[in-house]
C-alpha cells in the first residue's frame, strides 16, 4: 500500500535486511523513556552500560533533578520498568544488546538506523526540506532576473551568479550540518521530547 511518500521509505526500509522493520522502530521511538536510554548509550557508545548507571540517568531526567537528588523511589519505578519491559523489547528489536544477568546494556550497529527517523524541528524553525526549497526558489529568481536584465542583477556576469549561488548553498549546508549534529540523539545538546 502506497501513502505518498511512504512507498519511498518503505522500498528504503525493507529491501535491506539488515535494516530494522519501521514498525519496531516506531514502537521504540514512541517512548521518551527509550528514546531516553538510546541517547544516554549513544554518548556512551565506546563501552557497555550498567544498568543502574542508566537508571540514574533516565531517573534524573524524567525528575529533571541531578542523580545526587534522586529518592529511592525514584531510583526503583525507573529501574523495575526498564528491567521488566523496555531493555527487553529493545533487545528483542535489536537496537540493544542486553545482559540482564550480569545487568550491562550496549548499543548494537543496528541502532544507528533510528536516526533516520528523526528530524527534531524545534518550534519557530522550519524543516531543512522547505528551507531548501525555499532557498533553490530564491536562486530561481535570482537567476531569472540576471537573465531578464532586471536591475541591479544585470550586471551579474554567470560566474559571479554561480558564485552567489554556490556560496549560499556552502553557508546553509554548514549551518545544516552543524545544527543537525546539535540536534542529533546522543549529542549533549539534544534533549528527549515527552
Amino acid at each position: 500500500m502506497s501513502f505518498g511518500d511512504v512507498s519511498v521509505v518503505d522500498s528504503v526500509v525493507d529491501t535491506d535486511e539488515s535494516r530494522l522493520p519501521r514498525d519496531d522502530v516506531f514502537d521504540i521511538l514512541s517512548n521518551p523513556r527509550r528514546r531516553c536510554v538510546i541517547h544516554y548509550l549513544k554518548r556512551h557508545n565506546d563501552r557497555r552500560v550498567d544498568v543502574r548507571e542508566l537508571v540514574e540517568y533516565v531517573a534524573a531526567w524524567e525528575n529533571d533533578t541531578t542523580v545526587e537528588q534522586l529518592g529511592s523511589d525514584e531510583r526503583k519505578r525507573v529501574y523495575t520498568a526498564l528491567r521488566q519491559s523496555h531493555l527487553d523489547r529493545m533487545a528483542d528489536v535489536g537496537i540493544l544488546e542486553y545482559d540482564s544477568d550480569r545487568g550491562h546494556v550496549e548499543l548494537t550497529e543496528a541502532a544507528h538506523e533510528v536516526e533516520l527517523y528523526l528530524e527534531r524541528v524545534p518550534e519557530r524553525d522550519i524543516p531543512w526540506s522547505e528551507y531548501y526549497l525555499g532557498l533553490s526558489a530564491v536562486g530561481a529568481g535570482l537567476v531569472a532576473a540576471t537573465w531578464m536584465g532586471a536591475f541591479p542583477f544585470a550586471e551579474l556576469s554567470g560566474l559571479a551568479l554561480a558564485a552567489i549561488l554556490s556560496a549560499v548553498f556552502a553557508i546553509s549546508a554548514a549551518v545544516h550540518t552543524y545544527r543537525s549534529a546539535k540536534n542529533r540523539i546522543g549529542s549533549e545538546k539534544y534533549e528527549i521530547e515527552e
